[in-house]
């Protein structure tokens, strides 16, 4: 299948829709556990414009997609008042935990409902890259999201099961936030992309047990 500007238009609505849909999640849970800020903040809405973050929800992706590079990203964070959550830290990872789960049953729904329409294997070069992409660009971000190192989400899930010296290493590298990804990605990019391609595949394979073949 030749690249075109109109896969490229397919995979940024996919990109888009599904960080969105992500930081959605993330709000949602909040608000389910006592927190009003995303709410406050305007969060809880599909509206692309409250979520849209033009570097990483658009260009890294993106780039990353035409390199043929595992792909990735975000959108601006949610806002989340750890103090209001119910069980606090574990109520923390609840709401990190939401953002990766919504990317995988995204991933699975557009598997299962490609496998069994035999959309995924369709002679038609658009439906078939549209249901592949959404199942590849949605484990990535998954993926991506559960890394341990903070801001992202793993790091979140990890400070609610660790000791307290564990903890306040995160705490110290959380001030970083996202430059410490980029410096890592920088670093240790093929460390890194074998990371996130074995975890892609992994899941796949699963997926495909699912289904049983």
């Amino acid at each position: 299948m030749g690249f075109n500007l109109g896969y490229l238009l397919i995979v940024l609505v996919i990109i888009v829709g599904s960080v969105i849909l992500h930081e959605l999640a993330h709000g949602v849970m909040a608000h389910l556990l006592g927190d009003e800020t995303a709410k406050r903040a305007g969060r809880l809405t599909l509206n692309p414009i409250k979520h849209i973050d033009p570097y990483m929800s658009i260009l890294v992706p993106v780039i990353l997609y035409l390199l043929r590079a595992p792909v990735f990203g975000g959108a601006k964070p949610v806002p989340v008042n750890y103090h209001n959550l119910k069980w606090r830290e574990w109520g923390m990872a609840l709401v990190a935990l939401a953002g990766p789960l919504t990317n995988f049953l995204l991933a699975l729904t557009a598997f299962l409902i490609g496998h069994f329409s035999g959309a995924l294997y369709s002679t038609s070069d658009v439906l078939s890259f549209t249901f592949t992409e959404i199942v590849y660009i949605n484990l990535g971000f998954m993926i991506f999201n559960l890394l341990p190192i903070p801001p992202l989400d793993g790091s979140r899930i990890l400070y609610a099961i660790s000791p307290d010296f564990i903890r306040q290493i995160l705490a110290n590298i959380e001030r970083y936030g996202i430059i410490l990804i980029y410096i890592l990605i920088l670093l240790f990019g093929e460390v890194f992309s074998s990371v996130m391609v074995g975890g892609v595949n992994g899941m796949l394979q699963f997926f495909y047990a699912i289904v049983g073949q």
